[in-house]
C-alpha cells in the first residue's frame, strides 16, 4: 500500500450517488434519495422521472448502500419491495450487473441515478450525494 493511508482507503471506497453529467440536479438530500430508492417519489426535483439503479452482482456493496441509506438489511429491503410490488404502488430500482455496467447505463440514461464507489467515478457522471461516515 504505497502512499495510501487508511483514511485514503476509506474515501476511495466510499459510496457516492451519481447522475448523468448533463442532469440538472446538482445535489440531493438523504431524504430525497430514500424517497427515490424506496419508491415513495419517482422524480428529480425538476420533475424529470428518475431511474434508480441497484448493483446486481455485488451484494456486499448493495447491502452497504441500504444500510447507509435507510439503516435496513438487504433482506428487509427485499421484503419491503415484495410488499410494495404486490400492491402495485411502485417498482424497485432497475439492476445493472456491476459498477462498469452501472456507469455505462448512467452515461447513456440522462435520468438515471446510481451508487458507485468514489474511486469508480468518471468525468461522464456527476456526484450528487456523498455518505459521510
Amino acid at each position: 500500500m504505497i502512499g495510501l493511508s487508511f483514511a485514503n482507503l476509506v474515501v476511495c471506497n466510499e459510496l457516492v450517488l451519481v447522475v448523468h453529467k448533463d442532469n440538472p440536479t446538482d445535489a440531493l438530500s438523504r431524504s430525497q434519495l430514500i424517497d427515490l430508492y424506496m419508491g415513495k417519489y419517482v422524480a428529480f426535483p425538476d420533475g424529470a422521472r428518475a431511474v434508480p439503479v441497484d448493483i446486481e452482482e455485488d451484494l456486499e456493496t448493495r447491502e452497504k448502500f441500504y444500510e447507509l441509506l435507510v439503516g435496513m438489511s438487504l433482506a428487509r429491503v427485499n421484503a419491503y419491495w415484495s410488499k410494495v410490488k404486490f400492491s402495485g404502488r411502485a417498482r424497485p430500482p432497475t439492476q445493472q450487473k456491476d459498477e462498469k455496467a452501472i456507469l455505462n447505463f448512467v452515461t447513456q440514461t440522462e435520468n438515471a441515478i446510481a451508487y458507485v464507489h468514489q474511486n469508480s467515478v468518471t468525468d461522464d457522471v456527476k456526484v450528487v450525494y456523498r455518505f459521510t461516515q
